[in-house]
Order: structure tokens, then sequence, then C-alpha cells
């Protein structure tokens, strides 16, 4: 993968680039999901990425995006979350920077915090999730994510968006608020024309709040509760 100069990288440490996500699976409904909130804009563009039947993938920290794009790939091949994982780092010179949490629709799950991403930096691995951040300003915006998942029954979605209001509300990205995304592959609303269900908020002072009052509509509008 291509390496970053210099003086990006010194950009890149001056800036603090951060966020807090959770990547999910639904072993019921084979649903797959990731949600994601940062201060930097248009996180929701670079960060998230699902496939129904396949996998759902966070790439954050110095976000690189083919973590997500070949690792789809890779894993659609046949690779295990971990040899994608692997075999993605091992191309990548700057992967001390990255941040990457996959799960498939296996359950089977790769997770990486690079030791050059900023404090504090960490990942929970769970049963089906994974939660991941960087530049948070502590390990409990995790731990609570996890804790809510954990607890909360039902809709894939619902439960993703619960556990990134939980961490949004243990103080998330310390740097601030910026964007907010959900992305979830669910074949019980996928169609041709619409295989995602893919929300996102940008340049909010509340993204994750901004996030529930899209995710309230559209779940209206597709007529599903809960």
């Amino acid at each position: 993968m291509a390496g970053i100069t210099v003086s990006r990288l010194d950009k890149f440490q001056k800036r603090l680039t951060g966020t807090f996500s959770m990547v999910a699976r639904c072993p019921k409904t084979s649903a797959l999901g990731v949600c994601v909130s940062t201060a930097v804009p248009a996180g929701g563009a670079v960060v998230p990425y699902v496939k129904l039947g396949i996998a759902a993938i966070a790439t954050q920290g110095y976000t690189n995006v083919l973590y997500g794009l070949k690792g789809l790939k890779l894993i659609e091949e046949g690779l295990s979350p971990d040899e994608a994982l692997n075999n993605l780092l091992n191309e990548d010179a700057e992967r001390e920077l990255r941040q990457v949490a996959i799960i498939d629709s296996q359950g089977r799950k790769a997770t990486f915090t690079g030791s050059q991403t900023t404090e504090w930096k960490g990942h929970i691995m769970e049963e089906d999730c994974i939660a991941a951040g960087n530049a948070l300003v502590s390990g409990k915006v995790l731990d609570l994510m996890v804790e809510k998942f954990n607890g909360t029954k039902g809709w894939l979605a619902e439960r993703l968006m619960q556990s990134l209001e939980m961490g949004d509300k243990a103080g998330g990205d310390r740097r601030g608020k910026a964007s907010a995304a959900l992305l979830v592959a669910d074949k019980k609303i996928a169609t041709e024309t619409r295989p995602l269900l893919n929300l996102r908020v940008d340049l909010n002072k509340e993204p994750v709040k901004e996030l529930r009052k899209i995710f309230d509509a559209y779940k209206k509008w597709i007529g599903v509760t809960g």
C-alpha cells in the first residue's frame, strides 16, 4: 500500500485523528453492520464497509480505505478475517498508524490497533461485535458500547445505534464531534436497488443525536419497529 510523507505524518499526529466505532453481526438474521462517530468530517464516507453475507469492516486511525475495499474482496475470495487483515498489514508501511476491526458472516473476527494511533486507544472483541477507538476520552467509551450492545436485543441496526449513543454519552472522541454514520446489510430490508441501510451526518455539533433522528425517520419509512 502507498505510504505517506513525513510532512503528512506530522500533520496527522498534530491533528490527533481519532474515531470510535463498532462492527457487529446478528447470528440469527445474518445482518452485518458498522456504526461510527468522529471529530473528523465525513467519517461515514471512509470508515465503514459492509457486504451482505461477507463481512463488516471499520478502518480508522490514519484511515486507509483499502482495508475496507480490499478486505471485503479478500474475505469474499475465501480468506478468514485474520488472514485478510494480516495480508493488508504486511503490505502497509504505515500500519502502525491504522486501526482496523473486521467481523465476517460466520462470526470470525480480527482487529488491530497500531502503536502510533493516538491515546486513548484500544479495542474490545466480544462474541458478535468489536468496539474500537483512538483519541478517546478514556477506555470507558468502548466498555459502555460493548455493554450496551450485549444488553440490547432486537434489530442489529438498532443495537448498533444504541451502542453509538452510549459511546457518545461517555465522551467519545476527545477532540469533539463532527460526523456519525450507520451502515448495515440486512436481508430482511435489502433490495436489489437498496442493498444497504446507509445513513450519515456531517458537520453537525451533535452528529450522533442527529443520526438518531434520521434513523428513526428511516425506520418509520421502511416499516420497522424496535
